[in-house]
């Protein structure tokens, strides 16, 4: 745990905690809606939020450390080592310590873990195809920009800026596509190393950022709070978001989508008491994190109009620069009045962002009963939607790449790369 001056003289909690409850509970509403859990609040619950406020990775911060040490130090730890050691996927080479260490963990694979459901977890997410995007895009990105805090740090290290956003956005795309691939999460296969060189990623950040970012506002600059959060914003809002776009979901491709994200999140870093395949709990998770939220910041605002606005930047493949143009400007009001749906008339005011006609989440209806309740119903039905879905990520994924070639995450933003120097 690292804490501020601040925070160890005053109040236990960052100052942001609950100051927005009142906010939080509003915001909760739909949430009650779609998950059938109450507003009761365990306080114990919350105080365990408080404190993960201001608790890190201890391991990626101890690899952290050792990338930062000088050349020439036998525990340094370089950017080379660690792809190289990822790819593979052995701690049993001659590595720094606090390479060995990191390695190790990601390495052993918790009795927890049932393969198999993996899969069917995996198979569940291609299922929802371009309505996974959809719902990671809008409810679980820019829904998330309205707190404090998190966005408040990409600002900071600029991980969505300017030209740059649409690619940084198609990055954690191809790091949710590759860990949701037949195989994807096996130690060494694609998924597996993207996500713990994302953990790596974080840590960096957290060292880089700490000593100049106000730990009595916000908490750690990577906390495992957020990192929560974020693993929530994954598994069950997709699942909830999805349903809301008429997407038919069985209670065993719940079921298993949470467990996939469960191991995501214990390679990420996350610590054990947060991470769950119980959908009910993730929900009363969620519900506690949102009532301990801080504001709506500037910050949240920047990015969510950076994001919204990137989709018209997106190349849909066309031939024709104006079928490409109108392409374009199609699926940026596509996605602006879907948001409009999830967010509402007080989300996009926070969010300082135009409401629109929710045209699209009536399309989005239509089509996902024609598509789910009528063929999925079918013999071969699912096995001919995880096909089909599966190619519609596909697409939505190159779309963010306007040389054809998605770049991965494997690739560390500068705010980390000069953490490493």
């Amino acid at each position: 745990m690292t804490q501020s001056s601040e925070v160890r003289d005053g109040a236990r909690f960052p100052r942001r905690f609950r100051e927005a409850e009142r906010r939080g509970r509003k915001i909760a509403r739909a949430l009650f809606l779609f998950t059938g859990i109450d507003d009761e609040v365990d306080e114990a619950l919350m105080e365990r939020v408080g404190d993960a406020l201001l608790q890190r990775d201890e391991l990626g911060a101890a690899l952290a450390e050792a990338m930062r040490r000088p050349a020439g130090d036998p525990g340094r730890v370089t950017h080379a080592q660690i792809g190289r050691a990822l790819r593979a996927a052995d701690a049993s080479h001659d590595l720094p310590p606090a390479l060995r260490s990191f390695l190790e963990q990601a390495t052993t694979v918790p009795e927890w873990v049932d393969w198999d459901r993996i899969e069917r977890g995996a198979a569940a997410y291609r299922f929802l195809g371009r309505n996974s995007g959809d719902v990671l895009t809008l409810l679980s990105l820019i829904g998330g920009y309205r707190f404090g805090g998190p966005a408040d740090l990409l600002v900071l290290t600029g991980g969505l800026s300017g030209g740059t956003t649409l690619r940084r956005l198609g990055e954690t795309s191809t790091w949710s596509h590759a860990v949701t691939r037949a195989g994807g999460l096996r130690p060494g296969a694609e998924g597996w190393r993207l996500t713990v060189h994302v953990r790596a990623m974080h840590a960096l950040v957290n060292a880089r950022f700490e000593s100049r970012w106000d730990t009595g506002r916000w908490g750690c600059p990577v906390n495992q709070a957020d990192q929560a959060a974020t693993l929530g914003l994954f598994d069950s809002t997709v699942i909830i978001g999805c349903l809301a776009l008429g997407v038919r979901l069985t209670r065993a491709q719940r079921d298993d989508l949470m467990h996939l994200w469960r191991y995501v999140g214990w390679l990420m870093g996350v610590s054990p008491e947060w991470l769950t395949d119980v959908e009910h709990v993730r929900h009363r998770w969620n519900y506690h994190i949102l009532l301990a939220a801080g504001g709506q910041t500037q910050a949240g605002r920047d990015l969510a109009r950076l994001t919204l606005d990137a989709q018209a930047e997106r190349d849909f493949g066309h031939r024709a620069p104006t079928v490409e143009r109108l392409h374009r400007r199609y699926e940026r009001a596509r996605q602006a009045s879907i948001l409009s749906a999830f967010m509402g008339k007080d989300g996009m005011r926070d969010l300082g962002l135009r409401r629109r006609f929710p045209w699209a989440l009536l399309l989005a209806l239509a089509g996902n009963t024609l598509r789910y309740r009528l063929l999925g119903v079918l013999p071969g039905g699912r096995e001919r939607l995880e096909v089909r879905g599966a190619r519609a990520q596909d697409r939505q994924l190159a779309s963010m790449f306007h040389d054809g070639r998605p770049a991965g995450v494997a690739r560390l933003p500068e705010a980390a790369r000069e953490a490493a120097a």
